[in-house]
């Protein structure tokens, strides 16, 4: 199951490297690479809407394995693509198929935490962000020796399959389903703040993946062999940070985590924006990183503690300003930075978070103990 959440995230760190070459190769300017990447949450949103209905036909089991093996075909074919029009009906594709992994993957944790009473979620989450280091490593090495992008998702995406293959028995095994309660919907007034910081910081970590690549290269002049740099330092901070994030919760609190988190990000988002050098950017990339990583686990405790509030409905609230952060964040990125300049646009993300830090020190569902809150699925995987 960690070997599952891995492959999100070397998938998606493949396309991270990606993406300068595919806007490049297609003449986008950053409004219309922003517009495109739109298309992923339009695609996650549509993932939402039908995900009770196949999850209530469809083993959480037997879903994992079509929906991780149609998720390496379509990113092969989305660095590959050959017009804009592939290229966006793989976004949209993406966006659903990956919705939907995040959903079962998460589910069957949680199952497994229950049937082996042992807390399970939290290093399955850091294979996710270690894939995302793995992968940017993999890339700067890749690109080093001459293969390009589209020849590395061949190679990458190859390997996975043969791994998922060789494994279906053991996700067959998982004959569960489930019926998700989730659906798009605006947070009630009691849980509006959870789901503010929810979106401030999935969409911090939305502009790092989609961004980074892309500020090395025009903004700094950063070699191609080193584009994948910021991604991957982010991504190992993002999983030191939440090897240890229990014991950090455990010794200072879970709203002054928080606090301290959201602030971390945004002196990490000023040393991007103000860097010179690739390793300044790099430095902030890592605090950006170390400051986000314990955050989301967290929002999600508080959520399920909320009175008036079950579990479910918390989870849904909370996710949904997770999704349109992360996912709509780049978009809105593209459109800042095609009127005042990538560096500019990235400073409304210092604003964000500090504004965010502010948000978490008033609300008082962060008071809550992790020891009193049951342990439940975090939809954290929406990419």
């Amino acid at each position: 199951m960690a070997f599952l959440f891995a492959v999100s995230s070397l998938l998606f760190g493949s396309w991270v490297a990606a993406i300068p070459a595919v806007k490049e190769r297609f003449q986008f300017t950053d409004a219309g690479i922003g517009l495109s990447l739109l298309l992923s949450p339009l695609g996650a949103i549509t993932g939402v809407l039908i995900s009770t209905r196949v999850f209530s036909t469809i083993s959480a089991g037997k879903w994992m394995l079509i929906g991780y093996l149609s998720l390496c075909v379509i990113m092969l074919l989305q660095i590959n693509a050959v017009n804009k029009a592939m290229l966006w009906g793989c976004l949209y594709a993406f966006g659903i198929i990956s919705f939907l992994n995040g959903v079962a993957s998460n589910a069957v944790v949680s199952i497994m935490e229950k049937k082996y009473n042992r807390l399970l979620m939290s290093s399955c989450h850091a294979l996710y962000s270690l894939g995302g280091a793995i992968s940017a490593g993999l890339a700067v090495a890749m690109m080093y020796v001459g293969i390009v992008p589209g020849w590395q998702i061949i190679i990458i995406s190859g390997i996975i399959m043969i791994v998922l293959m060789i494994n279906k028995p053991l996700l067959l095994a998982h004959q569960d389903i489930i019926h998700s309660g989730a659906g798009l919907q605006l947070p009630s007034l009691s849980v509006l703040g959870i789901s503010f910081i929810c979106m401030i910081l999935f969409m911090a970590e939305g502009c790092v993946a989609d961004w980074s690549g892309i500020y090395f290269k025009e903004v700094l002049n950063t070699p191609k062999e080193w584009l994948s740099l910021g991604y991957g330092g982010f991504a190992l901070a993002m999983t030191v940070g939440r090897l240890n994030g229990d014991a950090i919760v455990a010794k200072t609190g879970s709203k002054k985590t928080v606090v301290v988190g959201c602030m971390m990000a945004a002196l990490g988002f000023a040393m991007v924006v103000l860097a010179t050098h690739i390793f300044v950017a790099l430095a902030g990339y890592v605090i950006i990183g170390l400051g986000c990583s314990g955050i989301v686990p967290i929002l999600f405790r508080a959520s399920a503690a909320i009175p008036g509030l079950s579990r479910v409905e918390g989870f849904a609230m909370v996710t949904t300003g997770g999704l349109i952060g992360f996912l709509a964040g780049p978009s809105l990125i593209g459109f800042l930075s095609e009127k005042t300049g990538l560096a500019p646009a990235l400073s409304l993300l210092i604003l964000l978070t500090i504004l965010a830090a502010a948000v978490a020190w008033k609300n008082p569902f962060l008071q809550s103990s992790i020891a009193n809150v049951e342990t439940g699925p975090i939809d954290e995987q929406l990419y």
